[in-house]
């Protein structure tokens, strides 16, 4: 079994803790759909939010999932305060165990986020 990592992002419409669970929430749930992945194959996942973003943790929003992530351990961190940087965005890297190539890992940017990394979103 390997070890990879996904990378995801989710920019919100609005800083408030019922939209960033839901954010945070379809973020995660498409990261685990589209890469045929449980919570079991979880190692950690490691959640930025930008600077704007005050309402709540992603991770506690991830929680929220009720899917067995409570032995999953979760990160929460500050993104860089850079000019001209999309605003409202949750960023997640997660380590993962799964028999997928690196080449076949999904890596998720719902919405306007997709614009990150137009090389990698799916």
């Amino acid at each position: 079994m390997a070890v990879r990592a996904v990378r995801g992002a989710v920019q919100l419409e609005r800083d408030e803790a019922g939209h960033m669970r839901e954010q945070v929430e379809e973020l995660l749930t498409a990261v685990l759909e589209r890469n045929g992945l449980t919570a079991d194959d979880l190692i950690s996942i490691w959640f930025t939010a930008t600077p704007d973003l005050h309402s709540d943790f992603p991770a506690a929003a991830a929680r929220h999932l009720g899917i067995g992530m409570a032995d999953v351990p979760l990160l929460c961190a500050q993104e860089l305060d850079i000019e001209g940087a999309m605003p409202r965005v949750v960023r997640l890297l997660a380590h993962v165990e799964t028999e997928l190539p690196k080449s076949s890992i999904a890596h998720v940017y719902l919405g306007a986020a997709a614009a990150l990394r137009k090389d990698i979103a799916q």
